[in-house]
């Protein structure tokens, strides 16, 4: 058995739609005080309300996880609201496409302000709240693209999830004496909003390329999540774990051949 998460408090950046949505209201459902943070505050508030509507606590909050005025309010915002910071799970992250001698220093600078620096900045807002109980839980939202796999039109994406992999392990090292992990879980394609929009010809392409036959859902991801911030993976720090339905495993294409 699990030891209950009811009434710790958690952060989810990124948190009104897709996997982030999926996190904010697994921890609702779990029992904790969540808030969840977009840079729309009508999004924000409208899944804080679902969480509120299935009997469980929750915030919303405007933020943007590029601007460090911002993530020092969304933390204090957390230790007014809930006393404070249990867990934080950095998951903010945008994913435009452009193929190498297109791709604009703008777009590039975007992608890794958001999904790397982002962290680093909701990381470190957080830390003080987290030191002062001298425990913390924080899990990143990394990928499969980057780490692991590429894919055509996003290098500065597959940089960033990598670079946050490296962010991760140095960060474990030096908050393991304050009692926090950080650890990062890492999506393979997931049924979301972002995903639906590439067409249903990529993600038939997608479904043939997992073992499994078909993608995984943001429950799969939120359930992850969950465990890294569970009392059961307290010795578990600067680790990932790949959700994918065993998509990274074929060498080649004939492997999925019946």
């Amino acid at each position: 058995m699990f030891a209950s998460l009811e009434g710790r408090s958690v952060i989810v950046t990124g948190g009104s739609k897709g996997i982030g949505r999926g996190i904010a209201l697994r921890f609702g459902l779990a029992g904790c005080q969540v808030l969840v943070v977009a840079r729309n505050f009508k999004s924000a508030e409208a899944v804080a309300g679902e969480i509120g509507a299935a009997g469980g606590t929750a915030l919303g909050f405007a933020a943007d996880v590029t601007r460090q005025a911002e993530m020092q309010a969304m933390a204090e915002a957390a230790v007014e609201s809930f006393g404070g910071i249990d867990i934080l799970c950095a998951n903010a992250g945008i994913f435009p496409a452009a193929k190498l001698g297109v791709m604009t220093e703008a777009e590039f600078d975007a992608v890794i302000g958001t999904n790397l620096k982002g962290n680093f900045l909701a990381v470190s807002a957080c830390l003080p709240a987290m030191r002062a109980r001298k425990n913390g839980r924080i899990i990143l939202t990394s990928s499969i693209t980057g780490p692991v796999t590429g894919y055509p039109g996003w290098a500065h994406y597959g940089a960033s999830k990598a670079g946050q992999l490296g962010f991760m392990r140095t960060a474990a090292i030096e908050l393991a004496r304050d009692g926090i992990t950080v650890n990062a879980v890492l999506p393979g394609n997931i049924a979301t909003e972002g995903l639906s929009v590439m067409g249903a010809d990529y993600v038939q392409q997608m479904e043939a390329a997992v073992p499994m036959r078909r993608l995984g859902s943001v429950a799969d991801i939120a359930n992850a999540a969950l465990f890294f911030a569970s009392d059961e993976a307290a010795y578990i720090t600067g680790q990932s774990l790949v959700v994918d339905g065993g998509q990274i495993l074929p060498e080649a294409l004939s492997a999925m051949q019946d």
